[in-house]
């Protein structure tokens, strides 16, 4: 009961605040604010939005050799993200990305925010040679969804979620089903000799799994996702 307590409390909060901060974004937009006004919006959803405290578990200007990270985030006392901000108007690309990885990197970190108020891309470091980083989330606050379903993805970056891992949840479920991992499903030994089977039952060709592999991979699948 206590565990199912704190989860409805976080998605209260996230689902009656939400709509507080969309008139401060419009806002923010309409008059192309620069990126220190962005962050006082910002500050205030990690805040009241997303339930951390503004003192005790959000660094700002937090020192990576040498260079400044926007925010990191903390949770007993241990960092769990680092938090890249840009300019309302800023369209959130792969440089961006690449700095607040650099971060991560760097300070040993799990989890990167890139936000620039109205857009929200949640990212996870993976460790390995060389280290990669997936997406777990995208929400646009001021996009055409409901504002339930962008409370809903919000969610999963309050503190009560992070600070019990369901944002690990979510991210095995996006990578489960990423266009890469279907790609490397479909074409895998078992798929294939399904496949050979079926098309021999239906159509009475007798294709071999290499050839039936080979269309897939040349004129089925984007090439892109082809390792």
């Amino acid at each position: 009961m206590a565990e199912q307590k704190w989860a409805e409390l976080a998605r209260e909060n996230v689902h009656s605040k939400l709509k507080q901060f969309i008139k401060p974004l419009q806002d923010l937009q309409a008059r192309d604010a620069n990126e220190g006004d962005t962050r006082l919006v910002v500050t205030d959803m990690l805040c009241e939005l997303l339930g951390y405290d503004k003192y005790a578990e959000i660094s700002t200007e937090y020192m990576v050799r040498g260079e400044f990270a926007d925010y990191a985030l903390r949770i007993k006392g241990q960092i769990v993200a680092m938090v890249e901000v840009k300019r309302i108007a800023t369209i959130l690309a792969a440089k961006h990305l690449r700095q607040v990885e650099m971060y991560g990197i760097n300070e040993g970190v799990e989890w990167l925010f890139l936000t620039n108020g109205a857009v929200w891309q949640i990212y996870r470091i993976i460790p390995g040679l060389p280290v990669s980083v997936d997406m777990v989330l995208s929400v646009d606050l001021l996009g055409k969804d409901a504002l339930g379903k962008k409370a809903d993805k919000l969610l999963h970056i309050h503190k009560a979620q992070m600070q019990r891992g369901t944002l690990v949840d979510l991210w095995k479920a996006a990578a489960a089903t990423s266009p890469e991992k279907l790609v490397e499903v479909l074409l895998s030994e078992t798929v294939t000799a399904t496949l050979v089977k079926e098309l021999r039952r239906q159509t009475g060709h007798r294709a071999s799994a290499m050839e039936l592999a080979r269309t897939i991979r040349d004129s089925v699948i984007r090439p892109e996702l082809v390792k």
